[in-house]
Formats: C-alpha cells, structure tokens, sequence
C-alpha cells in the first residue's frame, strides 16, 4: 500500500506557527477576525463551519458565523456582504460554498473587499495569482502544492493531471501548478479520454465531488494522488477516489477525511492573520 498523507499532522504545524503569528499580534493589540456567512441550510456547509470555528478558536482568531435565508436575493445577499465588512475589526471574510445557483453569480463574490478575501475568489485576487503578484493563496489549491512539498515531490516539469475545474480548487490550482513549472492537464465533463491521460501523470488532483470517480485502472504504479473532492454517501464523507484500490498503486495518496480538508482549514486562518497584518501595516 502506498504512503497515506496525514493531513491532520500537517495542519497542525501549519496552526502552530499561525498561533505564534496571532500571539505577536495581540501583543501590538491587534486580534485576527474571519467572518463567514452561510446562506441557507446546507449541512455539509454546516459542518465545515464548525471545523473552521473550532480551529480558529486553537489559534486565537475571533469568529463570527452570519446566516442568511436561502431565498435571498441577489441584492440582498451583496447589501448584507457589504454591511458585514463595514466592521473596523474584520481581517478575513468568506461566503461559504456552494451557494444557492441564483446567487452563484460573479458579482456575489466580487462584493468582497479583496483586502480580507481570504478564498481568494474575487476577480481581483485571482488576477494577482495568474501574474504572481499575491500576498495570499487560496486556501485548497495551496493545501495541495503544500502537500507535494511536505512529500518532498518537486513538480517541475511534472505531469499534473487535474480533475475537475471549478472555480475553488481547479481552476486556481492549475493557475499555482503552472507558476510551479508542471505541465498541467485540466479535465471537465466534456473532457474525452480522461483515463488516458491520468495514465500518464505524475500526480492526479481531484476536485469534483463524486464517490469513486478515479478508479484503480486510472493510475499508474507510483503516482501520487490528491484528493479534495468531497461528497456525502449514507451520512458519511468520501472524497472522490476510489481509496483502497487506488491507494495499492499511489506512491502517496491523501484520504478524506483527514487529508487535503485540515490543511485547507489551516491556509484560511493563516490567510486571515496575514490579512491582519497587512491591514496593520506589519507586512
């Protein structure tokens, strides 16, 4: 079987140092603050949120959760985003996905103040990625290029395969592959021959969120596979790899839980104190 990636291990040093970030901050007297706002009653969503809560509280960073009824409008949801950053304190704010499909819409998440958009979701931040000129990275793409290096996997002119190319984790993350010099595929429901070509990666990301879409007969022997998709199957979270068979062909593989989600959890509060000492003019 191949090496399973801790990603809780990881997490916890990436919190460790965050906390020691947030512990000089409050001697300046200066405390991180992330809201998040939920709109609707997704559970999944909901469970996410608490494990964001719980490790800002390991961290010292105030949280503040704010829910909105599914049924908001467009309006109504950018007036509320624009209310919630009008807090003085405020140095990390994000809309929870997945939204509503009426709300989906660029200008919800364009509503952001890009100085405390810690998903990094806005036009603004994406554009300082592409020309590497950002301060902070997504959350979930970084937890992968994160991984790759605490395994010691030098991606340059590797080839990446990813699955899935939404604006989250796909898209952003083949933006960070390339600015790491790998030779990036990106797959979509339109994509043809898809197991060909994870056949000849060197490292296969997923992100799509569907139980067992990469199969054991996709990956060759010594690939290293990254999991970040995320769904729920009889009450209980699968990713979307097919992980025992997988796992006894991956060199290194990511589980989930316990994989790619902690580390992720661990960029957006580091993000966020980032954010604070930029707003502070520590940086």
């Amino acid at each position: 079987m191949s090496n399973i990636i801790d990603g809780k291990t990881i997490a916890a040093k990436i919190e460790n140092e965050t906390a020691k970030q947030v512990a000089i901050l409050k001697t300046k007297g200066i405390t991180p603050k992330l809201a998040v706002v939920l709109v609707g009653e997704d559970r999944p969503s909901r469970i996410y949120i608490k494990r964001k809560k719980e490790a800002a509280q390991r961290v010292g960073i105030n949280f503040e959760l704010h829910e909105l009824p599914e049924n908001i409008s467009k309006e109504g949801l950018i007036e509320a985003v624009n209310k919630i950053q009008t807090d003085p304190l405020l140095t990390g704010l994000i809309i929870q996905l997945p939204l509503p499909e009426h709300l989906y819409v660029p200008e919800v998440l364009n509503a952001i103040n890009t100085d405390i958009d810690v998903d990094c979701l806005t036009d603004c931040n994406i554009g300082k990625l592409v020309m590497k000129t950002n301060l902070i990275e997504p959350p979930t793409p970084w937890a992968v290029v994160k991984t790759l290096k605490e395994i010691n996997f030098d991606l340059t002119g590797k080839n990446a395969v990813i699955i899935g190319a939404g604006a989250l984790v796909g898209k952003p993350l083949a933006i960070m592959l390339v600015n790491e010099l790998a030779s990036v595929t990106t797959c979509n429901s339109r994509t043809k021959d898809i197991k060909d070509k994870c056949l000849k990666a060197d490292v296969i990301v997923c992100a799509v969120g569907k139980n067992n879409l990469l199969t054991a007969d996709m990956v060759k022997k010594g690939t290293v596979v990254i999991d970040t998709g995320i769904v729920y199957t009889d009450g209980k979270m699968h990713g979307d790899v097919d992980f025992i068979p997988v796992s006894k062909k991956a060199s290194f593989i990511t589980p989930t839980p316990g994989g790619i989600g902690p580390i992720t959890v661990a960029k957006l509060l580091l993000n966020t104190v980032i954010c604070a000492e930029k707003k502070n003019r520590i940086l």
